[in-house]
């Protein structure tokens, strides 16, 4: 290992909760939980809480991601609390800064706006939600730098102001999935947060996109990226491995195109899916970490050796809110392990 290899105690960890609507709960029992989550994470110090722009989706209950933002941020004291992301085709720039312009007026210093430029649905969704498909995907660098535009504090003569939102410090991260944002990111000197937690394929292509793209800015002067990734952890190899079949069920559902609420762990998922499906999840989840506290530990430090990172995000995938619970506290005892070293 070279010497200027990070350690996994060098770095924040984050979470990526993207509010799930189990089998036979409600989304009131989704928020309360991701409250929960949210409170003891931040007693286990990690730095951020992100939660994701989804749409038409009974397995997913972020769909009013800023309201939720305003949600945990109110039971929370010091953990930042963001979007990973709003997906920014669906809304109009200035509205995007007035919401998180009003979330950093009530909360100072803890709100990130993590911007996608996917619908975050399917074609027939976004059309209900914009009502007009033209122009969309394809406007998204002018709509960032509208965006940006709003939050700066030389803005004062402008026709159109956000209110709140004008001369605020609210970070602006670009997320993606590809090479794009992740292109758009360097050059407009932003920070940077990829998607290898869904689609794994592009992760070392688009860190070196944005490494070598990058340009200092007045939002920052180094490149900054994050790996959300998936976690499951638990006491023992066989528990987290049970644990996972809930997160492979979700994976299947994707694949197979059907929208269901997030299904309890079964004893195996032998014919649950097929061979060809069985792959096709494997390769949308490479980057998964599944184990117990020393083999999470060990697979976790060699991803960071090969992708130096600033930061890691951790989604998981896991039914049983105690569970989850658990995966996200060996998380953070590990990296304290790793600070005694």
């Amino acid at each position: 290992m070279s010497s200027n290899t990070k350690k996994l105690a060098d770095i924040p960890f984050s979470v990526l909760d993207l509010v799930p609507i189990l089998e036979g709960k409600t989304a009131s029992d989704s928020f309360k939980t991701s409250l929960d989550l949210a409170q003891h994470v931040e007693k286990w110090g990690f730095k951020r809480f992100w939660m994701a722009e989804h749409h038409n989706m009974p397995g997913i209950a972020s769909s009013a991601t800023s309201v939720l933002i305003g949600h945990i941020a109110g039971g929370t004291e010091s953990i930042r609390v963001g979007s990973g992301g709003i997906m920014l085709p669906n809304h109009a720039p200035l509205v995007v800064a007035e919401q998180f312009g009003t979330l950093e007026s009530l909360y100072p210093g803890r709100i990130d706006l993590g911007l996608g430029r996917a619908p975050g649905t399917d074609q027939v969704t976004a059309m209900a939600l914009r009502r007009d498909l033209r122009g969309s995907a394809e406007d998204f660098p002018e709509h960032v730098q509208e965006l940006l535009q709003y939050f700066s504090p030389e803005d004062y003569n402008a026709k159109v102001r956000a209110v709140p939102g004008q001369g605020l410090e609210v970070p602006i991260w670009l997320l993606g999935s590809s090479t794009y944002s992740a292109q758009l990111a360097g050059i407009l000197g932003l920070p940077f947060a990829f998607a290898s937690h869904f689609a794994p394929a592009a992760l070392h292509v688009a860190l070196k996109v944005y490494r070598e793209s990058f340009r200092p800015s007045e939002y920052l002067q180094e490149p900054y990226a994050i790996a959300c990734i998936n976690a499951v952890a638990a006491d023992t190899d066989a528990e987290a491995e049970h644990l996972a079949t809930t997160l492979y069920q979700s994976f299947l559902n994707v694949i197979r195109g059907t929208a269901k609420p997030q299904a309890a762990p079964v004893e195996s998922m032998e014919g649950l899916w097929d061979s060809s499906e069985k792959y096709a999840v494997h390769q949308m989840l490479r980057y998964t970490f599944i184990g117990s506290p020393a083999t999470v530990k060990e697979d976790l430090q060699a991803f960071l050796n090969d992708t130096q990172v600033n930061e890691l995000m951790f989604a998981s995938h896991i039914y049983d809110h105690q569970a989850r619970l658990r995966s996200y506290e060996i998380l953070s005892e590990m990296c304290k392990k790793e600070q005694k070293v």
